[in-house]
Parts: structure tokens; C-alpha cells; sequence
């Protein structure tokens, strides 16, 4: 039972309820020890200081001392509730649940315990939980419409869109007089309720809803919007046109609406009789307006022939004219046609070779003028050559080189950064890395250019030069200075490609590190929306709300995800495979004897242990700092000690495939259709000898990809794994492997489908590669042709510079011989001369 406490006890027990709402922990923990010394097992005090304590980074004295507070006092809703605020700030969702329901049937009217209640299940996507949850709260407070909202929300979202209108159109019902124009809260209530018809499917009832909030809406490009889609899909194409020229005039930049227009019009890109009509449509938004660009850029994408010639030809000159920077960036769409692509190149090539450098669309009357447009054309052709479709480095230097030669007094940086693309292009990521720190040289305090120096650096494996570049933008008093506020900023892209620079170096640890913060990140995002669940139903923002819900639902779908995601997998597959590259041992090899491997695992724990030392004396150096001067975050809180800088304690993990399960199974959940996903996959299954998931992996991939290469080897793999086991299958596995493994029937000879996959995908390098792998995997003895076919694949007119680098680490996966390597690298050093890949060491 609840201990009584006296009248100057229970003042100072609200004052730390109050101080720890105000985050004043100190002054919260002074008034809960003035309690205690005079109630020493008074629970809910106990439970408040385990708070405060918990506040504080004090993680397992909080929770052993809310213990303590349950055991004094098991039938107070407060310490129930302290538990699983307590579990929830460990992400221990589930447990939180619990103790939330718990302290609500002890206290079924408190509006905190059922609020805090509702907020977990709907981030835990308990949607029915929540319905009740709301229910029950809208029963407590029926006044408040936020209540109301809450209510609908939660039935839209667990797909009862007839209940959600019910419960809106309830409310409406309620109210007494209509609420003022400048009501946003009402405005958007509204219109969410319109949503919620049109995702009914009732497109009718949806328009007759909009016509009637049409005017006094506040959001009112989002209701002509929906008009206008109402319309179109409705069939109303002449209301519908005049709606779509209603957003054209509000927006003339923004090219759905002229989509939706075309659509009204009944005007088809892929009908030559609609390609006039389009063409004059766009033509008289043209005339409107000198500044407008989307009228003159649009119709280059269904324009054809003689037609494309002379609107492009236009298009180009009055682009290049203004020396527009973009000019590039804004066709370089077309280039997928490869007759658009042949086009623009010859009509950017013909402007080049003009002495005068103008044409018959815009006379020149300035010289300083025509100077632009000669730059303006040479930077177009930089990028023209440099671009993956049309690429001819050759040519993108020259062009860039006159650019420069041109333009000596005052170079702008984007013509080096386009030489250093070129760099980047030819392999060389030295010069690529000077030529972009030329460029931030020119302006050192623009942050784009600055960014872009430190990718650079960080693709030449300069992590150290990139950190430092990008100090001039971060600020490096924060506990773990440049690199610990580039975490706290959460920017991926550093992080990401510091992480693949270390990965590149055999710096395991430290890669690791990198993506494991990519993962923390994906956390972090996915928990900043607890906040969400209150305030936006607090301010009213309905529709976003539920947008951000849906997408949180797939954020793990995001490119940086997914990209760290498969890195972390296949280091950890390498160590299982490798287990001394744990200890920094990269140069074991099986190629080593046994007096030669001791050796190099010798030298290699050595160096770790010196790391290990040098990085603790670091450690205590800056904890004897931070008792001068306590390190905090921007929330005043104090900063948790990274006890792992050098990722050592992740590398040296005892069981890498569990914790690559932690990666790769929401990578598989929501990209299921990326093949290196998949791939990734099989391996880490099949070593855990999960015949079925890896079965899965593999049928996974071939429905996306049949011919990937990674794909054959693993097929095989599979295959051979099977055969290779000394016990039978369970009969059930058996069972379903044998019916759905249909990639390499039973009776069909490895080696033969080996060799006719081979022979078919001899013009690709890659392809090539997974066959020789193969052919090594299933006879060691063709090593010495494989050695001779590997180097033929540099010869294949569409063999990748990734491709040859990918052909010299398998050389190093096969111990070859040092002459291997080195004819090798003379092969693939003359057909990419300037690539620091192929370098010599």
C-alpha cells in the first residue's frame, strides 16, 4: 500500500516530480534524498530518483532502484509507470507495454499512464491496442477534437476507413456553431476526412465533399490539387482542364501539373497526331512568359526527329546564351534515347566549331557575351564526355582544359570539379582528389565544394585529410570533435564513405564502426517519431502525420540503409570465414606456411594490442579533461564515452553471423528486390546451414536477376553444399528443396553447366569471373588456366574498370603468384593507363 507522507514530504516529493519535468536533476535528486531520509522505503520516491538517475545515464542503478521502489510498493500506479518509462528509454517496448497496463488497472483515470500507453502501441503499430487505448481517452475528454482525430487516425490506419469518417463526421455532428475561418486545426481536419473518402474509392462523394470546404479552406493549393484529380479521374476532362490552368498559373515550373493538363486534353506523347497539339500547348506557355523553362524543356522529351533538331537547337542556344550552369544537368534525361543523345552532342559539338560562336537562333552583339557562350559551350561538352552514355574522357578533358584556358583570371570551380570527375573517371583517384581540392581552394568557404573535396579524398582513402576538410564546416569543441559532430549531425554520406575508404584498407574495425552508425541512425530516426504521435495531433498536421507513419514504415528501404547494410554483412562474413582478421591479420592467406602464419598473426596481435593501449591512454587523458570540464550535448545532458573508437570490441565479435542478422533481416524485409541484398543473404544462411532461407535468397534473386553471376556461383554452391553433407536432410527440408530447387536440376553435371554458362556469357567480364570461380570451386587444378582466362577478360571490348579491379581481388582470393599479379596489372595498366588501381606498389 501507498506510504503516507507528511505534509512537508509530500510538497518536496512534487517538487521532484517538477524537477525532473524540468530536467533540473540535481535539485530533483537533493529533495528525493530529503524524502528518503525520513521514508526510506517510500516507492514512488524511489521510483521518481530511479528516473532522474536513469536521465542521467545511470542506466542499471535506475532500474535496480525501481525494483526496490515495486517491492515497497507493488500496487502504486506511479512506480508501474516509472518502469516503463524506465523500459521504454531502453527500447524494451514490449516490457513497457506491460508496466503501462499494469499501472492503468491500478489507475484506470490517469490521463498520463494511457496517453504514454496509446504513444507506444501506435510506434509498436499496435493498431487495434491503440483503437482502444483512443477510445477510451475520447470517452475521458470528449471536448477535445484533437481526441476526436486521434480516434479516426487510429481506424484509418488499421484500414477501417468507413469507421475513421464515422468517427469524424460524429464530431462534426457535436458542434454547436461552425468554427471560424482561421481555424487551422479545422481546416485540416477536413480535409483529411476528404482524403479518407477518396481512399475509399468514392471519387464522387470526395469532389461533392471538396466543393463544399473549397472556399474557406486554408490549404489551398492542396484543394485545387484534388480537385483537379477528382476531375481527371472522373472523366470531367473539360472541368478538368480548366482546373489544371488554374495550377499552371499558380506554378508554372512544376511539371505535374502540365501532366495533368496534357491528360485533360486527352493528349497522348506516344500518339504522333497528339505531338502538334503539344507542341503548341507548350509553345503558347512559352510566349506568356521569357523567364519560364518548363514549357521550352518538356517537349523535348516527346519530341522527335527534325523536331527534336529545332526545338533543341533552341533550347541549347538560349540556355547557353545565359550561360546557365545546369544547362547539362537539365537534358541529360534525354540521353537515354540514344538518337536525342546523338543529336544534342552534334548540335553542342556545331556551336563549338563556329568561329563565331552564335547561330541562327540568337545573334550576338557583345563580345563579352559571346565569351560566355563559348564557355558555356565548353562546359557542356566537359560534361557531355563525361557522362556514362556519351563518355569520351579524351574529348571531357580537352574541352574542360580550354574552359580553364579561357577563363584564367577567375577559374570557377565548377570547371575543376568537372576535371576531377574526369579523373575520377579514368581511375585515378589521386589526381581526382587534387584537382577537387584545387577547386575548394578557389572558394574555401562554400560548404558544397568543401563536401565534395572531402568525398573525393575519401574514395583516395584519405580519411584523415577529409576530417580535416570538413572541420572548417562542423564544430570540433564537441565531445569526439569533427568526426563526433559529424554523428551528432547525422550525415550519412561522410559516414558512409568513410566507412567503404576504411573497408577498402582492411580496416575492419573501423569500417564497421561506420556502418554500425548507419544503423544507429535508422534507430534514432525511427524513434524521433515518438514525439510525433502527440505533437501532431496537437498542432493539427492530420495528413502529414500519417504520411510521415506510412514512411516510417519503410524507411528501411533507404538507399544509405541498404548500402551499409550489405557492407556490414559481408565483413562479418569475412570474419567467420577469417577469424584472425579480427586481430588486423590481413596479410594470412592459405598461400602461408604454418612458421609464417604464427609470424603474421604474432606481428598483427601486437599491433592491435599497441592500438589498444595508445587508445585507452586517449581515453584516460580525456576523462582527466572531463572532470575539469563536463562534456555535454545541446540538451544539456551529459555525453556518453565511446568505450569502442576504433571499433576493436565489434570486430572481435564471437559470432559475426548474429550480428549480421541484425543488418541483413531488415535489409531482406524491405529490399527484396535488390539482387546484392539477396546475395548477401544466401551467404550468411548457408553458413548457418539454413537450407530453406538460403533457398529463399536464391529463387529471391533469380526472379530479379536469372543471369546475375553471383547468382550461378551460389547456385552451384548450394547444390554441392547439399550433396557434400555427411547426414540426410530432415524429410520435410528434403521435401521442399527438392520441388522448389528447380535453378539446377539433380541430374545435370556441375562442371558441364559450368562450362555452358561460361561459354554463353563469354562476352561478359563479370560473368566470366563467376565461371572461373566455379570452375576453381569444383576442380583446384585449373587454377593455372583460370589465371590465363581472368587476364583474357581484360581484352572484352565491355569489360569495366570495376570489373578488372574485381578480377585483381580475386587473384588475391586465390593466392596467385606474384607474376600473375603482375601481368595482370601490366594488362589491365594498358587498358586503363591512368588508374591508381593497377599501379605497381
Amino acid at each position: 500500500m501507498p506510504q503516507p507522507l507528511s505534509s512537508k514530504d509530500n510538497s518536496l516529493f512534487r517538487q521532484v516530480v517538477k524537477c525532473y519535468e524540468s530536467k533540473q536533476y540535481k535539485k530533483g535528486l537533493k529533495a528525493a534524498e530529503q524524502v528518503l531520509r525520513k521514508n526510506p522505503n517510500h516507492g514512488d520516491t524511489q521510483a521518481m530518483k530511479a528516473l532522474i538517475l536513469n536521465s542521467q545515464g545511470h542506466t542499471e542503478e535506475a532500474f535496480a532502484l525501481a525494483k526496490t521502489a515495486l517491492k515497497n510498493d507493488m500496487k502504486s500506479h506511479v512506480c508501474w509507470h516509472v518502469y516503463g518509462l524506465l523500459y521504454r528509454s531502453v527500447k524494451n517496448f514490449e516490457e513497457a507495454i506491460k508496466a503501462y497496463k499494469f499501472a492503468l488497472r491500478l489507475e484506470p483515470e490517469s490521463a498520463s499512464i494511457q496517453r504514454d500507453l496509446a504513444h507506444l502501441q501506435i510506434q509498436m503499430r499496435d493498431y487495434q491496442g491503440y483503437i482502444q487505448s483512443r477510445k477510451a481517452m475520447l470517452q475521458a475528454r470528449p471536448q477535445l477534437r484533437q481526441n476526436w482525430t486521434a480516434m479516426a487516425i487510429a481506424h484509418h490506419l488499421a484500414g477501417d476507413l468507413a469507421a475513421a469518417e464515422s468517427v469524424l463526421n460524429t464530431y462534426e455532428e457535436t458542434l454547436k456553431s461552425a468554427p471560424p475561418k482561421s481555424d487551422t486545426e479545422h481546416s485540416e481536419a477536413v480535409l483529411y476526412k476528404n482524403t479518407i473518402i477518396a481512399e475509399m474509392g468514392e471519387t464522387q462523394r470526395a469532389l461533392e465533399h471538396l466543393e463544399t470546404i473549397i472556399k474557406n479552406n486554408l490549404d489551398r493549393a492542396a484543394v485545387l490539387e484534388l480537385r483537379a484529380q477528382y476531375l481527371l479521374q472522373l472523366d470531367r476532362k473539360e472541368d478538368a482542364e480548366k482546373a489544371y490552368r488554374v495550377l499552371v498559373e499558380r506554378n508554372n515550373e512544376y511539371r505535374p501539373y502540365y501532366q495533368g493538363l496534357e491528360r485533360s486534353l486527352s493528349l497522348n506523347r506516344t500518339d504522333a497526331a497528339s505531338l502538334k497539339p503539344l507542341a503548341e500547348l507548350y509553345g503558347s506557355f512559352a510566349e506568356k512568359n521569357e523567364r519560364l523553362d518548363a514549357a521550352r524543356r518538356i517537349p523535348l522529351d516527346f519530341l522527335q526527329g527534325d523536331r527534336f533538331r529545332e526545338a533543341a537547337d533552341s533550347y541549347l542556344r538560349r540556355m547557353l546564351n545565359k550561360g546557365v550552369p545546369s544547362t547539362f544537368a537539365n537534358v541529360k534525361a534525354l540521353y537515354e534515347d540514344e538518337e536525342k543523345r546523338r543529336t544534342i552532342g552534334e548540335l553542342v559539338e556545331g556551336y563549338a566549331s563556329d568561329k563565331q560562336m552564335n547561330g541562327s537562333a540568337e545573334k550576338q552583339t557583345n563580345g563579352d557575351t559571346a565569351d560566355q557562350f563559348q564557355l558555356s559551350v565548353l562546359y557542356f561538352l566537359a560534361q557531355h564526355y563525361n557522362f556514362h552514355l556519351s563518355r569520351n574522357l579524351q574529348k571531357a578533358t580537352e574541352s574542360v582544359d580550354k574552359a580553364v584556358e579561357l577563363k584564367a583570371s577567375s577559374v570557377p570551380y565548377d570547371y575543376y570539379m568537372t576535371k576531377a570527375r574526369t579523373w575520377k573517371h579514368y581511375g585515378n583517384t589521386q589526381k581526382a582528389s587534387e584537382v577537387m581540392n584545387k577547386a575548394r581552394e578557389i572558394d574555401e568557404k562554400d560548404r558544397y565544394i568543401n563536401t565534395k573535396c572531402a568525398k573525393y579524398q575519401l574514395r583516395n582513402n584519405q580519411n584523415e585529410d577529409a576530417l580535416k576538410t570538413m572541420s572548417k564546416f562542423t564544430r570540433n569543441e564537441v565531445v569526439g570533435g569533427t568526426l563526433g559532430d559529424l554523428h551528432d549531425m547525422q550525415c550519412m554520406w561522410y559516414i558512409t564513405e568513410d566507412g567503404e575508404a576504411y573497408l577498402r584498407q582492411g580496416k575492419l574495425g573501423l569500417a564497421l564502426k561506420r556502418f554500425k552508425a548507419i544503423y544507429d541512425i535508422f534507430d534514432v530516426w525511427y524513434e524521433d517519431q515518438f514525439d510525433f504521435h502527440s505533437f501532431s495531433l496537437r498542432k493539427g498536421q492530420i495528413r502529414a502525420y500519417v504520411d510521415m507513419v506510412r514512411w516510417e514504415d519503410h524507411l528501411r528501404e533507404h538507399p544509405f540503409f541498404v548500402r551499409a547494410a550489405i557492407s556490414a554483412v559481408k565483413i562479418y562474413v569475412r570474419l567467420y570465414d577469417k577469424p584472425d582478421l579480427a586481430h588486423g591479420a590481413n596479410g594470412v592467406d592459405g598461400g602461408m606456411d604454418a612458421n609464417e602464419r604464427r609470424k603474421v598473426l604474432k606481428k598483427a596481435k601486437k599491433e592491435q594490442e599497441r592500438l589498444e593501449k595508445a587508445e585507452a591512454e586517449k581515453r584516460d587523458a580525456e576523462k582527466k579533461a572531463a572532470n575539469k570540464k563536463t562534456a555535454t550535448g545541446a540538451d544539456g545532458e551529459p555525453k556518453k564515452e565511446d568505450e569502442d573508437p576504433q571499433g576493436i570490441k565489434l570486430v572481435q565479435t564471437k559470432e559475426p553471423l548474429e550480428d549480421a542478422m541484425k543488418f541483413l533481416s531488415p535489409l531482406l524485409e524491405f529490399s527484396p528486390k535488390n539482387v546484392e541484398a539477396q546475395n548477401v543473404g544466401f551467404e550468411v544462411f548457408i553458413r548457418r546451414e539454413k537450407y530453406l532461407l538460403a533457398l529463399k535468397c536464391l529463387l529471391a534473386a533469380s526472379s530479379v536477376e536469372p543471369s546475375n553471376p553471383t547468382l550461378h556461383e551460389q547456385t552451384i554452391r548450394f547444390r554441392r553444399t547439399l550433396d557434400a553433407r555427411p547426414t540426410p536432410l530432415p524429410p520435410k527440408v528434403s521435401e521442399v528443396i527438392n520441388s522448389t530447387f528447380t535453378l539446377l536440376p539433380a541430374s545435370t553435371s556441375l562442371i558441364a553447366h559450368n562450362d555452358a554458362y561460361l561459354s554463353k556469357h563469354a562476352h561478359s567480364a563479370s560473368a566470366v569471373q563467376a565461371g572461373l570461380r566455379v570452375r576453381k570451386l569444383l576442380d583446384a587444378a585449373t587454377q593455372p588456366q583460370n589465371e590465363k582466362d581472368l587476364i583474357a577478360t581484360l581484352e572484352l571490348s565491355g569489360a569495366t574498370l570495376e570489373e578488372a579491379k574485381a578480377g585483381l581481388a580475386l587473384l588475391g582470393d586465390w593466392s596467385s603468384a606474384q607474376e600473375v599479379k603482375k601481368a595482370y596489372l601490366e594488362a589491365a595498366g594498358k587498358r586503363w593507363p591512368e588508374a591508381t588501381a593497377f599501379k605497381a606498389a
